[in-house]
């Protein structure tokens, strides 16, 4: 790629990637604001359906978010109803999510959510599951490559 190219906006992966996602987030919006939900508060919810009692730092690592953001969504959550965050009693610096009836009461409601995006997306099925699945192998080589700082700091 030509040098002045190198640095165009539209040659930027990054761009693309930040794009998609914002417009991805904004046509969930109209769906979950039906539920009561913000994008974050869904995906939150999305990982406890598919596994509750879990500790604040599991939960980060599987939305990959700091506790600095995810303590506050789960305040949010919890005053909602959704949610309940409990001392862990084996580890009294843990604490475990625990979803409400009400939490899990919203997942009936929430379904039909990814179908309404697919729709909306005008993506087949089978076109959404490879670019996911694509996204994910991008998502597994970006988080297994090591920079030079990272490799020598891991040294130390």
């Amino acid at each position: 790629m030509e040098r002045d190219a190198s640095l165009s906006l539209d040659n930027q992966l990054c761009f693309a990637v930040y794009a998609l996602s914002r417009e991805i987030t904004k046509r969930y919006q109209p769906h979950l604001k039906q539920l009561g939900l913000t994008y974050t508060q869904y995906i939150t919810m999305l990982a406890l359906w598919e596994r509750d009692q879990v500790t604040v730092k599991q939960l980060g690592e599987r939305l990959f978010l700091d506790s600095g953001t995810l303590t506050p969504l789960l305040k949010k959550l919890e005053a909602m109803g959704h949610l309940v965050r409990t001392r862990d009693k084996n580890d009294e610096r843990s604490v475990v999510i625990a979803l409400t009836e009400q939490g899990k009461k919203l997942r009936d409601q929430a379904w039909d959510v990814p179908q309404r995006m697919f729709c909306q997306a005008g993506m087949s099925l089978d076109e959404a599951d490879k670019l996911r699945e694509h996204i994910a192998g991008m998502m597994m080589k970006v988080q297994s490559y090591q920079t030079e700082e990272e490799v020598i700091h891991d040294d130390l």
